[in-house]
């Protein structure tokens, strides 16, 4: 008989749904994210707290909302250094902890001081400045490799943009993300 904690070829904290799609259980998902803060918190010594939420959620129903994990504390500079790659490594051991479909990857979200709200509208308005520039130019633009949720979120902002169109382009963790210009015939 297989261990359960092993997860052997399922996920326990995804639930397919009649249409193939991915949806994420958070009644489990969240004490596991618990478990597994409080041990790598202590075992890192770090001085920070963190609370787990579900903020509502536009498409989710009451058993399909995403879970915000939010950290305070003395340390909380030091999970914001160097672009917050500890926040980020939090978030994708969290990932792999919970066994998650990589589908739900953007369902389950660590932040810090506010660090991914600011993050999006860096990037939103990013996004406007550098369509302004292929709008003027008539070249296309190509930002730096990034993370498909925030690849997702220039397509989205863009989505309406007179005179523009995005794609992204490349494989895996060189994946980027262009904006080319319409041609007007």
């Amino acid at each position: 008989m297989p261990d359960e904690r092993s997860g052997a070829g399922k996920r326990p904290f995804t639930r397919e749904h009649a249409q193939g799609e991915a949806r994420l259980d958070g009644e489990r998902a969240i004490p596991e994210l618990q478990r597994y803060l409080d041990l790598a918190v202590r075992e890192m010594g770090l001085e920070i707290s963190f609370e787990i939420s579900t903020p509502a959620t536009v498409d989710g129903g009451a058993d399909d909302k995403d879970v915000l994990v939010a950290f305070s504390g003395t340390d909380q500079d030091f999970l914001l250094e160097h672009n917050a790659e500890l926040l980020l490594a939090l978030e994708h051991v969290g990932h792999r902890w919970l066994r998650l479909d990589p589908r739900l990857h953007d369902r389950v979200r660590f932040d810090c001081g506010a660090y991914r709200s600011l993050r999006l509208e860096e990037l939103k308005l990013s996004a406007r400045v550098a369509a302004q520039r292929v709008r003027e130019t008539g070249q296309p633009f190509r930002f730096n490799p990034m993370s498909p949720r925030e690849r997702r979120l220039i397509h989205l902002e863009l989505s309406g943009a007179q005179g523009v169109r995005t794609m992204s382009e490349g494989v895996g963790d060189r994946r980027q993300l262009v904006i080319y210009p319409i041609n007007k015939k």
